[in-house]
């Protein structure tokens, strides 16, 4: 069976912090794969309103749709893990861009998963099709890289 092999790209274009709560696990006991996608989910809530932006964008700005998720677990995560989700923008393009995700556990820097999700823009508004890319969206992932 070939494994899923992801990388993140270097640096980071935002971070946050999650906790691993009860809802969260499975019958193993550790993380759920889809409470994971959940996780994700918020992280990227969370990077795109820190750039002025949401999932589903207004009349003027396109919001988002997800096109395709990926996920390569690495170790388990426990009720009451604090968890870093770091987020890297990757492959604008022009109408959208891949976003990776590195989680790790903030007590001991174990990584606990690597993700990928394929993000295109989408005009919820008028067309129910794929957008280009807004510049607003370029401008502001260009100013949160230029200070750092």
């Amino acid at each position: 069976m070939q494994r899923l092999k992801l990388l993140c790209p270097p640096g980071a274009d935002f971070s946050t912090q999650l906790e691993v709560r009860v809802t969260d696990l499975n019958y193993g006991n550790h993380l759920a794969n889809q409470a994971l996608l959940g996780m994700l989910h918020e992280a990227r809530v969370r990077f795109l309103h820190h750039l002025k932006h949401d999932e589903i964008g207004n009349a003027e700005t396109p919001g988002i749709i997800l096109a395709d998720a990926e996920i390569q677990f690495r170790h388990e995560a426990f009720l009451g893990d604090q968890l870093k989700i770091t987020v890297f923008v990757s492959d604008l393009n022009s109408i959208g861009f891949d976003l990776y995700y590195r989680v790790d556990r903030i007590s001991d820097h174990t990584e606990i998963a690597l993700a990928k999700t394929s993000i295109v823009f989408f005009d919820y508004y008028h067309t129910h099709k794929p957008a280009k890319t807004p510049v607003s969206f370029e401008q502001a992932l260009a100013a949160i890289r230029d200070t750092q």
